[in-house]
Parts: structure tokens; sequence; C-alpha cells
């Protein structure tokens, strides 16, 4: 695997509103990295993410990104009309895959509800429908938020499994966590 950073942030810093959520903080992932962010609520593990993603800018610091990237928020990112397979069609569509959406359905366990609008879905549902998208197009870094939230003992299995065959395949992984996870980290930054 490769020593080159996938994507590396030096002195990054955040401020909300009149408090500094945090300052100085400095993250890198090469290639078969699993970046665990933790902290405490509102400390500013999305925030970060986010930066990280290229959805806002750090008050302080800098961010060089290597290659394109997945980003999987906490909210989901799915609307309340789309099914889980009208919404892996779309995403196909934008980014010109050619994967097979019927067998992704299977892989992450939606075949039952793939034709059920996602307002009628359960939480864990839901995420799968997110975390579907990671198999629509190869990125070698995920940015995830929170992936395990709502997820049962299957479905945190499933996800733990697709991050570490995407490790050995050279990808790296930023994702904050709350309590614990089926992972190992590689590296932990707290915030």
């Amino acid at each position: 695997m490769s020593d080159v950073a996938l994507i590396q942030g030096k002195g990054l810093g955040a401020v909300r509103g009149e408090r500094i959520l945090y300052r100085d903080v400095s993250v890198s992932a090469k290639a078969g990295d699993l970046v665990l962010l933790r902290g405490a609520n509102g400390s500013g593990k999305t925030t970060l993410l986010r930066q990280l993603a290229g959805l806002s800018e750090p008050q302080a610091g800098t961010i060089e990104r290597r290659d394109l990237h997945h980003w999987i928020g906490h909210t989901n990112g799915l609307k309340a009309y789309e099914t889980p397979r009208t919404h892996l069609a779309h995403w196909s569509r934008v980014w010109g895959s050619r994967e097979d959406i019927s067998k992704i359905l299977a892989e992450v366990g939606l075949n039952r509800p793939a034709d059920v609008p996602c307002r009628m879905l359960s939480a864990g549902q839901k995420r799968r429908t997110a975390l579907a998208r990671l198999h629509l197009e190869q990125r070698p870094l995920w940015l995830l938020d929170e992936p395990f939230n709502a997820l049962d003992v299957d479905g945190q299995a499933l996800l733990a499994n697709m991050i570490e065959t995407h490790r050995a395949s050279g990808g790296a992984v930023i994702t904050a966590l709350h309590g614990t996870a089926p992972v190992q980290a590689s590296v932990e930054v707290v915030l």
C-alpha cells in the first residue's frame, strides 16, 4: 500500500458562533487506513468531516485531496418519495455507473423493501440505502458520519465487512463514531 495520503488536513480549525469547536487539528488517511473521529456531542466531528469532504471551508488550516471520495452524512440524503431502487438509479445515472442495482440491493439486504418509498422504511433500512451508494462507484476515500447508527447487528456486520474490504483493496475511511463499532481503527482523532 502507498504511503501517500489520499487526503491530508493540517492545522484545521472551526468556530460555531463565538465558540471554538477545535483548533490545530491534523488528520490524514492513506491506503488501508481507518481513521476514527471521536468526541462528545457538539465537539465538531461532523463539521470536520464536512470540511474534509469540501462541503464547508475550515476557518483555519489547509486540506489537500488527491482523489474522489464518497460522503455519507448522518441524515442519509434520501427523499421521502423515492425508493431504494430509484435512489440508487438516480446516483447511478449521475455518476455514470454500470453497476447492477439489483445486485447491490441484495448485497445490502434491501431486496424486500427495494420498491418501498423511503418515508415508509425503518431507520436501519434508510441507512442501508444510503450506504449502498458506496457500491455504485469505486472511490478511494470514504467519509462517513456515524455510519453504524440505526443498523441492527447484521447491518453493523455488513458495514464492517464493507469497510474492511474497501481498506484491503487500497481504500481509506474516515468516520465519526459514538460508542463502539465492530471495526479496528488505524488512528483515532479525539476532538
